[in-house]
């Protein structure tokens, strides 16, 4: 089987969503080929479009979320958005791209790849099987004016909502955000520290801004390296891709904690850790959830994040802080109680589907002729 997956660089989660597929996909022995369409367009315009996105949100949150609560309030206009008439400018690559390459199925992590794809099939276009995967803990904006096949979404808990935003329930299936599968691969933590170069009986809390280091990071670490004895408990801060961030922190506190850029060890760190603080992105969100890690989330960018934040918090699966300085100590110390670990534990098992990318993967096999 060939399956294509589309994606857009707008944050890292997406792609991780993609990693994750390819790699079940993979392990099946199926072709899989991944690309951003708008680099059918020229690098030039993929990476305008991706580095809009990342400026925006690491230097100008507010704004970000300003444009998100224009969409939410013009998705109630009978027309289409134009979001999917900017996209709909793509489809003339897509198809000639399609016409070049054979594929038995389309998955989206983005809705801008089904933005294109809608376009297409408005035009009469042929396409086997669509998927679109959402990857944050509502519907987003637009998604209800997408045509895709199928769609898959984050929990059970949010069909409802999806299927008042227009998505037939036929088409929806619950199966969750895909993770790679070191994040449920079940291993004592003991072990994945002496992995790491890590103190087996120290206290570990992880601080990340996702993949693009966003967040008051630097007021975080300050806050906790304040509060916390180095000599009990250990600070680690994932930088993502944010070079003037992991600059900073070098500089200012690279002998009392552990700084990272971007790493390919996430698993890992996530699993050894004892809290997980963080920015509530739904794919950091889910993987943190998945290997069972206590969460508390910090500094969401306003839009589908905040959403992100309310739903994890109201459903017992993180502890959300919405004032670092009056909050944070209090949440974290919280959560490094075993009993409030366990009960987080329990919610995340209850929640949050736990194989996401082996049953998206079944859901796509079941479609292609044998």
């Amino acid at each position: 089987m060939d399956t294509l997956i589309l994606s857009c660089g707008t944050g890292g989660g997406h792609n991780s969503a993609c990693a994750a597929l390819e790699q079940e996909l993979t392990l099946r022995g199926h072709n899989v080929n991944t690309l951003n369409p708008y680099l059918l367009k020229g690098e030039r315009t993929a990476a305008v479009i991706d580095k809009a996105y990342i400026s925006l949100v690491q230097k100008a949150p507010a704004v970000f979320g300003g444009i998100y609560r224009l969409g939410d309030a013009y998705r109630r206009l009978p027309i289409s958005s134009p979001v999917y008439f900017l996209n709909k400018r793509m489809t003339d690559e897509l198809e000639k791209y399609l016409s070049d390459h054979h594929f038995d199925a389309i998955v989206m992590t983005h809705l801008y790849p089904a933005e294109i794809i809608t376009g297409m099939k408005r035009k009469g276009k042929k396409l086997p099987p669509s998927y679109f995967i959402a990857t944050d803990y509502t519907c987003i904006p637009f998604t209800e004016e997408t045509d895709c096949d199928y769609y898959i979404i984050p929990a059970e808990l949010l069909k409802d909502e999806y299927i008042e935003r227009g998505i037939p329930e036929q088409k929806i299936y619950s199966f969750g955000i895909p993770v790679k599968k070191e994040f449920y691969l079940k291993e004592y933590r003991r072990e994945v520290r002496k992995r790491l170069g890590l103190k087996p009986d120290k206290t570990y809390i992880l601080l990340a801004g996702g993949s693009i280091g966003a967040g008051q990071i630097q007021k975080i670490v300050s806050l906790l390296l304040d509060y916390y004895d180095r000599k009990t408990t250990e600070l680690i801060v994932v930088c993502g891709n944010h070079p003037e961030l992991y600059r900073s922190l070098t500089e200012k506190y690279a002998e009392e904690c552990t700084i990272l850029g971007f790493t390919e060890q996430m698993p890992d760190y996530i699993k050894s850790c004892d809290l997980f603080v963080s920015k509530p992105g739904g794919l950091s969100s889910t993987e943190a959830a998945i290997a069972g890690v206590s969460l508390i989330h910090v500094t969401p960018i306003p839009g589908c994040e905040t959403e992100n934040m309310r739903f994890f918090e109201q459903h017992g699966i993180s502890l959300a802080v919405y004032d670092l300085k009056t909050q944070l100590i209090e949440a974290c110390n919280r959560l490094l109680d075993k009993e409030e670990q366990s009960r987080m534990r329990q919610n995340q098992l209850r929640i949050i589907p736990q194989l996401a990318a082996v049953n998206i993967c079944n859901l796509i096999e079941s479609n292609f002729p044998t």
